[in-house]
């Protein structure tokens, strides 16, 4: 049955654009607060004025709206969703001003406020984009928003495979479904030559993944290397409450276990959370290892969760206890999430091609097989 029509039409990769948002909204505002503690909380304008980052977040947010309204391209997207999200950090990391009559920018509360922010932002996204049947409608017109890089001359296998998942799910008798599925039957591959300098780059880390996710006991030593970073960041975390929570005297009190169980009633609303978030994350660990084995686009996926889990919840905590050492984790985590993506792309990529060829040797199969000769 097909689902009513809806007064909006949702855009299929706007998650990817929400969450890159997201993650340069929470990242601009660990980064601010580390530099002005290091830099000692510098006015900008002098004795007399004081511009405030607020104004610059206003500027850049305003920036991405101009961007996303002027121009269609994918790139365009991209930009507008990191400017629009180092926009948004600027201004809720001044939270503190609006909510007191003072402007106390170092009101104690501020941190839970601006975390509070972000899983509203976060909940709203996701009911937006929750899992839900779509329309027909909805299908043909992000259809036809990924066919806007063939008139680039830059589309690319993975958006052509997406281009046709979508017009397959259109209404068969709409005009535009059938013209359409002839046009990217008739497409070439692009020559090399013809490719962005950005794509033939991304072309070549994907070539160079190839060659390494077909060596031998590649599947373990990823396993291994987030199953380790995860059992890293639980021992920091760990430490942070209760050896710094506790303090070393505790610590080398041969009554330290006794003491941990006290420290665990008495934990703070806060560290619960911090908890709970490494919890999570270690969760979705958990599941990208269990479905490394069965497929690894979907095991990616779930590593790519437990990054933006740290990044959007535990480092916010993190932060809170330890600055500068939760700025060199979120450093770490972004180059990893980057280099998941590139991952997800290139088995995605993998994937597309190699549907053709699993088509065309089922269909060899199936022909009828010559009688005996004999």
């Amino acid at each position: 049955m097909e689902p009513k029509r809806r007064l909006f039409v949702r855009a299929f990769e706007a998650p990817d654009l929400l969450e890159l948002f997201l993650v340069a909204s929470v990242s601009t505002v660990l980064i601010v607060r580390l530099a002005l503690h290091l830099t000692g909380y510098p006015s900008v304008g002098g004795e007399l004025l004081h511009f405030a980052h607020v104004l610059w977040g206003g500027l850049l947010m305003l920036g991405a709206l101009i961007t996303a309204l002027s121009f269609l391209d994918r790139p365009a997207m991209q930009i507008a969703a990191v400017a629009g999200g180092i926009g948004f950090g600027l201004f809720v990391d001044e939270i503190g001003k609006f909510v007191t009559r003072s402007n106390d920018y170092f009101f104690q509360p501020a941190v839970a406020l601006i975390y509070v922010v972000f899983v509203v932002v976060f909940l709203i996204v996701h009911t937006i984009h929750r899992p839900r049947k779509s329309t027909s409608e909805e299908y043909l017109l992000n259809a036809l928003k990924e066919l806007q890089e063939l008139a680039r001359g830059d589309l690319d296998m993975r958006e052509m495979e997406r281009a046709q998942e979508y017009l397959s799910r259109s209404d068969p008798a709409h005009p535009l479904v059938a013209p359409l599925r002839s046009t990217l039957e008739r497409i070439e591959p692009l020559p090399w030559l013809g490719l962005p300098a950005w794509r033939r780059a991304r072309s070549r880390v994907s070539g160079i993944y190839r060659r390494l996710a077909s060596a031998r006991g590649f599947d373990a030593a990823v396993i291994a290397f987030f199953v380790g970073q995860l059992l890293i960041k639980l021992a920091y975390g760990a430490m942070l409450i209760f050896v710094v929570g506790l303090g070393w005297r505790q610590v080398l009190d041969i009554r330290f276990v006794g003491r941990v169980a006290e420290r665990m009633v008495e934990l703070s609303p806060l560290e619960v959370a911090q908890l709970a978030a490494s919890g999570l994350a270690g969760w979705f660990v958990l599941m990208g290892v269990v479905r490394i084995g069965v497929s690894r686009v979907a095991a990616y996926r779930m590593f790519e969760r437990a990054i933006v889990t740290s990044i959007l919840l535990v480092q916010v905590f993190s932060f809170y206890s330890e600055q500068f050492a939760a700025l060199v984790e979120l450093i770490f985590n972004l180059t990893i999430l980057a280099f998941v993506r590139a991952a997800i792309a290139a088995e995605e990529a993998r994937e597309a091609e190699a549907k053709p060829s699993m088509a065309r040797s089922d269909a060899v199969s199936r022909l009828p097989r010559p009688p005996d000769s004999r």
